[in-house]
């Protein structure tokens, strides 16, 4: 029995030293007896890496209308070199039978396919092998849609291949286009919703590998391999309701035609939340051809370009005036046309009138610059500043917008002048967003809480996980009796006012105020047109929703005249839409003068 064991020993030796010579022989094989045939083998070879294209969110208005979504595109490529290596190539015709084809002959169906002869795609090759006599890569197209490239793909045409292009589709064209932005061409997120919300609406794209033939470009069957798998991006839901969105942006659209405006922004607002129901810019873009509309008319001016608000701005500033104590609706001051301040300030107003006695109501119905003074240098500078504050400007709103501007307070009392101290009682000297003004309304409307602005409601993820928008709490801004004061005040506007009849809304109670501002040029001065303005709230005995119009000099109609329209039309609009209970008994009466 001792010998088994040394059997077995020898045998697994011998076994040890077969397979090592195997190893040597397989060595030499590879190494020198077949190193030029394998080697001319995978020079016919490649391995390819190519991105796997996550999908990029979609964005979504309050109802689940799709505004934004991912599509495919494709690039058509073509390999110079292989083109004219390849005479004729076979391939099976419609009919089932294999047919030759020409490099010719498949040329001009490229090109058919394309939009183009078959003579421009072989000059593109000519050329590119001029560069290059080596050139394996050209774009033929880029960004094709789908059918082009179930075209192109039909035509099997060795040396011809496609790459994906994802891209972005608007199904409503330029509906709430400022809102939304656009992505570049080269799919990054440039302007609007798409870029200050990338961080839900992003993909995170993978990564695969294969291998094909350098003779035909075919891929080889089972060497694909992912090594990186791509995430889809978030939906982005918004508060913004498509339907109105649309209705909204016709409105103004026609009344900047009519009043040959520069532009306009309109504002709809849910009193009791601060949720954006609409926010219409006109001119606007359409987020499928960015290009095709002017730069500076691709944002939305509504969050982007402040703006001195003037009269609207009075409603605050009486707000402030009751808040602090110092009056009330029916409190009284003798104002004239023009007013020379203890500080020297000079304050005008834009009509002329001889000393006049004015209710604080009276006042906000005249519009009477001189009277807002008396009433609104009875409160310190450090308080009034601080009420701006706390209404919400000289920073952006909560949206975050992009390129959202904060408006600008001039640096508060400590640098104020001394007209400046008096003319941001009355909306100049400062400057807000047309956003920051219907916050100041819905502030007003709502008992005097401010509501944080809302424009997007969540994100909801590609796993089905729904991340709501931060839960903010409103604020209180000033007493509920000086926002109640202060509505009475602009219904009384509403019915006294000079545009009664034209912003006239049967059945509601409605509380507003107008404005008519000049305009920085910039260099220190004013342009030569207004921008003229309509805010308010409805219905004023329970307030559900704001709209605040904005018009850049509208040339035929160089006053409030040409907002009131759009306010009354947009208000009707809303408040229909969504079914509100008319208003019960009239508003109390309140005096003017005394």
């Amino acid at each position: 029995m001792s010998r088994h064991p040394m059997r077995r020993i020898v045998a697994a030796g011998t076994a040890l030293v077969l397979m090592v010579g195997w190893f040597v022989v397989r060595l030499v094989d590879i190494q020198v007896v077949r190193a030029a045939e394998l080697n001319e083998a995978s020079q016919d070879v490649r391995s390819e890496t190519e991105t796997v294209y996550g999908e990029r969110g979609r964005i979504l208005d309050a109802n689940g209308t799709v505004l934004a979504e991912p599509v495919m595109r494709y690039h058509i490529t073509i390999s110079p070199k292989q083109a004219m290596a390849t005479e004729s190539f076979e391939r099976t015709a419609a009919d089932g039978a294999d047919e030759d084809v020409t490099r010719d002959e498949a040329l001009e169906q490229l090109g058919a396919a394309l939009g183009r002869t078959g003579a421009d795609i072989r000059s593109e090759i000519d050329e590119a092998l001029a560069a290059d006599p080596k050139a394996d890569f050209a774009y033929l197209a880029k960004r094709v849609d789908t059918e082009v490239y179930e075209t192109v793909k039909a035509l099997r045409i060795p040396f011809v291949y496609s790459k994906e292009a994802p891209a972005r589709r608007y199904p409503n064209g330029s509906v709430a286009g400022n809102l939304i932005g656009f992505v570049t061409e080269e799919g990054e997120p440039g302007a609007g919703l798409e870029y200050s919300e990338n961080t839900c609406l992003a993909s995170e794209d993978g990564e695969r590998t294969w291998l094909h033939s350098l003779k035909d470009w075919v891929a080889i069957p089972g060497t694909e391999v992912v090594n990186v798998q791509p995430h889809d991006g978030g939906d982005l839901q918004l508060t913004i309701d498509a339907d109105l969105q649309y209705y909204v942006q016709r409105v103004a659209a026609e009344q900047v035609r009519a009043t040959a405006a520069d532009w306009a922004t309109v504002t709809v607002m849910e009193a009791k939340t601060g949720r954006l129901l609409a926010v219409a810019d006109v001119p606007t873009v359409d987020p499928n051809a960015p290009s095709a509309t002017d730069e500076g008319d691709r944002g939305s001016r509504a969050f982007t370009a402040p703006f001195e608000p003037g009269s609207t701005f009075k409603a605050l500033t009486a707000a402030s005036v009751i808040d602090a104590g110092e009056g009330d609706a029916k409190s009284r001051v003798t104002a004239d046309y023009r007013y020379i301040a203890p500080n020297g300030a000079d304050v005008n107003d834009s009509f002329y009138h001889g000393p006049t006695n004015y209710t604080m109501t009276g006042m906000l119905i005249d519009s009477s610059n001189t009277a807002m003074s008396l009433f609104g240098e009875k409160v310190s500078d450090e308080q009034r500043y601080q009420d701006m504050v706390d209404f919400g400007l000289g920073e952006p709103t909560e949206v975050g917008f992009a390129s959202e501007a904060g408006g600008d307070l001039h640096g508060g009392p400590d640098e104020w002048d001394n007209q400046t101290r008096y003319a941001t009682m009355f909306g100049q000297g400062l400057t807000t967003t047309s956003i920051q003004i219907a916050s100041v309304y819905q502030t007003l409307a709502n008992g005097g809480v401010r509501m944080p602005v809302t424009l997007v409601d969540g994100c909801l993820a590609a796993d089905g996980t729904l991340t709501d928008a931060p839960a903010q709490e409103g604020r209180r801004v000033v007493s509920e009796k000086a926002a109640d004061q202060t509505s009475l005040m602009l219904e009384q506007v509403y019915r006294e006012g000079w545009l009664a009849d034209q912003w006239n809304i049967p059945g509601y109670r409605v509380a507003a105020k107008t404005g008519t501002a000049q305009v920085p040029d910039g260099q220190g001065g004013y342009q030569a047109g207004y921008l003229v303005s309509v805010s308010g709230f409805a219905p004023a005995d329970d307030p559900e929703f704001v709209v605040s119009v904005s018009i850049m000099n509208p040339v035929k109609m160089n006053s409030s005249a040409a907002s009131a329209p759009v306010f009354q039309q947009v208000m009707s609009q809303v408040l229909k839409k969504y079914r509100t209970v008319p208003s019960g008994a009239q508003a109390p009466e309140l005096p003017a003068t005394w």
